[in-house]
């Protein structure tokens, strides 16, 4: 088991695994369960502290696992539950802590609850548990209201009459094959209740929640007005759920409610993260922000300022399974990222891409808080943007027609070994084909030729996460900035710990220091080059 500290996640490094792009450990192309379970020394080598596992639940897959028919098993593409048990006994034996991923905003149309309510009718209980109502126009032809989903095109989709004519609509913020949960139903808030218990008994130290300023809806379901309070985002009601789902947790040692939260409002946002609520957000402003001296410590003093009166942990995240990978983001003129992809193939510069990504790592795991680190950052992977629109799987681009590419880019297959593809992401001997295709120029990427590199990305992040293990003054939350030309970020961690980013275009003097413990790149002559990061022992 990992060693047991009171309130972990507030220093924690945590690694996101993508279970279908992991590794694959039955040769079916397809990430899995028994995959995972074979690279976990490699994880407990890498030194993080916890994995996040992304849905792994029976579903259709109509998004990517994120439509879920049931919360309590494990789909057969990744195994089994007892797969799923084996794996959290063994990461815990590895000295790793577990998050599972909880999606309550909606399910699958292949769940038992939805297929009832179909078969069930208007007016019916199971109904209730939707978001079920008649249309608008002469003969119910229109959506209920004006409402249009995350992924494209209305938000409504009209269900059939047994006699095969139109009936009721339902409701679902992103496909058509995700229906909204009713909040305001008793048996909805029961069931999840129940879903936290039954993965915290099987030892699950953290709970990820999909989408979770999105569960409450204004029952009168009004059209989306210009002005008015939004009617399905971050309303009042939600923080008595999360209330809820705290006292449970609390009866367990040692677990964590992490909410992926998207708010431009930082004090609504740490409303959720307060003391009774949840333990940590995501922190989509430093995710999204320019590679720019000025809009980061403003993002980073901005995003301390939030969460020091409610006493939460900040986090700090650069890529995840959602976004441009931010190799590829930070090689281009616009570095910021934009949730609809219409950078998607802009030119991007590799080199100076990893060049900034390899200093947003140091600084990034600086930073007080947590850190959340998705599979393939420690290998320096870029988005791949030459995907053809044949193999596409994401419902954004099938649902925009094309015009958003969706994020398909982020979760191709991990590169292990080799020089071709699959790269050792499935076993010798296997002649499956990954379930999404990996460029042909990945083999210097690969963690096997990255391993024993001095240079490479891997070996960064191995030093960066085992020099912030041993050092008390990264768990230590004291910050402060030090005096700097422009351009140059550079800030104090307790007594001793300093981190400097230059993000000018000349070369520039450190701190007064002791020692230098790493760089993200060489020194020039003492100075550190432009995009560049430093961690220094300080007098």
């Amino acid at each position: 088991m990992p060693e047991t500290s009171d309130r972990w996640w507030r220093h924690a490094v945590i690694y996101q695994v993508y279970p279908r792009s992991f590794a694959d450990g039955t040769g079916d192309g397809i990430g899995d369960l028994a995959g995972i379970r074979t690279r976990l020394p490699y994880l407990a080598e890498l030194g993080v502290d916890a994995l996040w596992f992304s849905p792994w639940y029976p579903s259709p897959m109509a998004d990517a696992g994120y439509d879920i028919a049931d919360h309590r098993d494990i789909d057969p593409v990744f195994g089994t539950l007892a797969d799923a048990e084996a794996l959290l006994g063994e990461a815990h034996q590895a000295g790793l802590r577990c998050i599972v991923d909880v999606v309550p905003n909606h399910c699958s149309t292949a769940h038992p609850w939805f297929a009832e309510a179909v078969q069930a009718g208007p007016g019916s209980a199971a109904r209730e548990l939707f978001w079920f109502r008649p249309g608008r126009g002469a003969d119910g032809e229109l959506p209920p209201n004006d409402w249009q989903s995350i992924f494209g095109g209305p938000a409504w989709t009209r269900t059939t009459n047994p006699d095969g004519t139109g009936g009721e609509w339902y409701l679902h913020l992103f496909a058509p094959e995700q229906p909204d949960f009713n909040w305001g139903n008793p048996k909805v808030r029961e069931e999840f209740e129940s879903i936290l218990r039954f993965w915290l008994d099987r030892g699950v130290d953290g709970i990820r929640i999909d989408s979770a300023a999105l569960l409450c809806k204004d029952p009168a379901l009004p059209d989306f007005g210009a002005g008015d309070p939004d009617p399905y985002t971050d309303r009042d009601e939600l923080h008595e759920i999360y209330r809820s789902w705290r006292r449970i947790t609390d009866r367990y040692r040692d677990r964590a409610l992490i909410g992926e939260i998207w708010l431009p409002d930082t004090e609504r946002f740490a409303r959720y993260l307060r003391p009774d609520e949840l333990h940590q957000a995501f922190n989509f402003d430093f995710l999204g922000c320019h590679w720019d001296a000025a809009a980061l410590r403003g993002c980073i003093d901005d995003t301390l300022a939030a969460h020091r009166p409610v006493d939460a942990p900040a986090t700090w995240v650069l890529s995840n399974h959602d976004v441009v990978r931010h190799v590829t983001r930070y090689g281009r003129a616009d570095t910021s990222f934009a949730l609809d992809h219409r950078q998607h193939r802009a030119p991007s510069d590799r080199a100076l891409g990893t060049r900034r990504a390899r200093s947003a790592a140091l600084l990034s795991l600086a930073l007080p808080g947590a850190a959340y680190v998705y599979q393939g950052d420690e290998l320096g992977l870029p988005e791949v943007e030459e995907l053809s629109d044949e193999v596409r799987q994401d419902p954004m681009f099938h649902r925009s027609g094309g015009t958003d590419v969706g994020r398909d880019g982020c979760r191709v297959p991990l590169p292990w070994a080799g020089r071709r593809p699959p790269y050792g992401f499935s076993p010798a001997g296997s002649d499956a084909t990954p379930w999404l295709p990996q460029p042909a120029g990945w083999a210097p990427l690969t963690a096997q030729a990255q391993r024993d590199d001095p240079a490479s990305m891997l070996t960064l992040y191995r030093r960066a996460l085992a020099i912030r293990r041993d050092s008390p003054e990264l768990r230590d939350e004291r910050f402060d900035w030090l005096d700097t030309r422009p351009g140059v970020l550079a800030f104090r961690r307790g007594d001793g710990f300093g981190c400097v980013v230059n993000l000018a275009a000349h070369p520039a003097p450190l701190p007064s220091h002791v020692a230098v413990l790493l760089a993200s790149a060489p020194l020039a002559g003492g100075l550190l080059p432009p995009d560049t990061a430093a961690w220094l022992r300080l007098r």
